[in-house]
């Protein structure tokens, strides 16, 4: 679990990046478009880092406050413009240059997207196959004849190889359609198809973390025998006399079937003192356990210092790699980016008439935290984290919102309309009412962030 600096530092890497990317789009379509850029910044208020360069002696900055960046060009509407140089302000250009300036910092999101996805399929993407672990009964998932063990092969038109894919295919369909259409395979059985009666529970099932289990499935994991294999020397399980190949059969009369059970237990003790019962070779003994603390950066959990043996042949049959050629690569790349699109729009579009919770708005903690546990997978992590924000960031700012470049682009439509630009005192109210969507909008997320850190 990554700790505070990591999520920080992480954090902080992303934004500038795709902040870079998000202006560097407006830069090089505005230079392209023959407007004079005066200022390229990542980051707002004072500089930290200033350098002047190119025939127009552009200033290229970091600055101080990390969370987002502008592009600053010419403009008459800011000051005054030499005579020589009005052929080269931005509001002197003509509608359709104005809107491809506007419009390019959200377009670069998408092409940074596909470019990440294109860098992940071509290393190759680890994942799980969609096999479905417990079925719970009178649930969604049993009415509709999923099975332990299934393979999920098919969402809606969709092959799906991962649970990833498997879960984006899922929300995806539900709400496009309602209930989602399945097909899958058991075993020693061919593909049958299945539909799960989803409709009308779409904001249900849209709440962070429950999509399983208002279904009534789960993924399969493997189960493991709670039985130690190695401790850490001086830990609070060696302190206790737990020895190797201990079987742990409860503790304070609670039972554990298997390892994740009893990490659980633990995870949720911190330094409580309980009454450990386990079975050593023939013998049955009773020993008292001082779980000991860690603090995670979220929340301060309990942890005893040993560790399961994990069978080299665990996930056998069950792990997907998607990995493809350069060509197949660039596809599959363009594809995801479409479908994560898609998906956020209908999202957002579902939010605005209440059929999906607003839970799913997050705020800078909880990306944060994604951040970090992106950083802490890897590449192809880290990756995937980038291409889902900057999708994300490419659509939020098409918004029809004054304050954001869409609301710009709807600028340029009214003036091109009506033959001049838009009144002083329209633009002001168009102003303020960006300001006030905004900031509900951060209130909503920040809400979010701190009800699931101390929820």
């Amino acid at each position: 679990m990554p700790g505070f600096l990591t999520s920080l530092l992480s954090f902080l890497v992303a934004i500038a990046i795709l902040v870079a990317v998000h202006e560097w789009g407006h830069y090089i379509v505005a230079r392209l478009a023959g407007v004079k850029v005066l200022r390229f910044s990542v980051g707002f208020g004072k500089p930290l880092w200033l350098r002047r360069g190119g025939p127009d002696q552009t200033e290229y900055c970091l600055s101080a406050i990390p969370i987002g960046g502008y592009v600053r060009l010419l403009d008459e509407r800011d000051g005054t413009v030499r005579d020589a140089e009005r052929g080269r302000a931005f509001n002197r250009q003509p509608v359709p240059a104005r809107i491809a300036i506007l419009f390019a910092g959200p377009g670069m999101n998408f092409v940074f997207a596909i470019f990440a996805y294109w860098v992940m399929f071509g290393i190759g993407v680890p994942g799980l196959k969609p096999v479905i672990g417990e079925v719970e009964s009178d649930s969604i998932a049993a009415a509709a004849g999923i099975r332990a063990d299934d393979v999920i092969v098919e969402v809606g038109d969709r092959e799906v190889a991962t649970w990833e894919g498997t879960v984006i295919a899922m929300l995806d369909e539900m709400l496009a359609n309602g209930d989602i259409r399945m097909r899958v395979e058991g075993a020693g059985g061919g593909p049958r198809g299945v539909r799960l009666a989803t409709a009308g529970r779409e904001s249900e099932l849209t709440e962070p973390g429950q999509l399983y289990e208002v279904i009534g499935l789960q993924p399969w994991r493997p189960r493991l025998d709670p039985v130690i294999d190695e401790l850490t020397s001086g830990g609070p399980a060696e302190q206790a006399g737990l020895l190797s190949g201990d079987r742990i059969l409860s503790a304070d009369g609670e039972a554990f079937a298997d390892w994740s059970a009893w990490v659980e237990f633990v995870r949720a003790r911190p330094n409580e003192t309980v009454l450990v019962t386990l079975r050593r070779g023939e013998r049955r003994l009773e020993l008292p356990l001082e779980i000991g603390a860690v603090d995670s950066g979220e929340a301060v959990k309990g942890r005893i210092g040993a560790s399961v043996s994990v069978p080299a042949d665990l996930y056998e049959g069950r792990r997907a790699m998607q990995r493809y050629g350069f060509i197949g690569a660039a596809a599959a790349a363009v594809e995801k980016t479409w479908d994560m699109s898609a998906l956020t729009v209908r999202m957002i579009l579902r939010m605005v008439t209440g059929d999906v919770s607003v839970k799913n708005i997050s705020g800078p903690i909880n990306i944060a935290q994604f951040a970090g546990y992106s950083a802490s997978g890897g590449l192809t992590t880290f990756l995937g984290f980038l291409a889902i924000v900057s999708v994300s960031l490419g659509i939020l700012n098409l918004l029809p919102v004054p304050m954001l470049d869409g609301g710009q682009i709807l600028y340029q439509l009214a003036e091109a309309v009506k033959g001049s630009p838009l009144s002083e005192q329209t633009q002001v109210i168009g102003q303020q009412v960006g300001i006030l969507f905004l900031l509900i909008l951060m209130s909503f997320a920040f809400y979010n962030d701190l009800s699931r850190l101390f929820g």
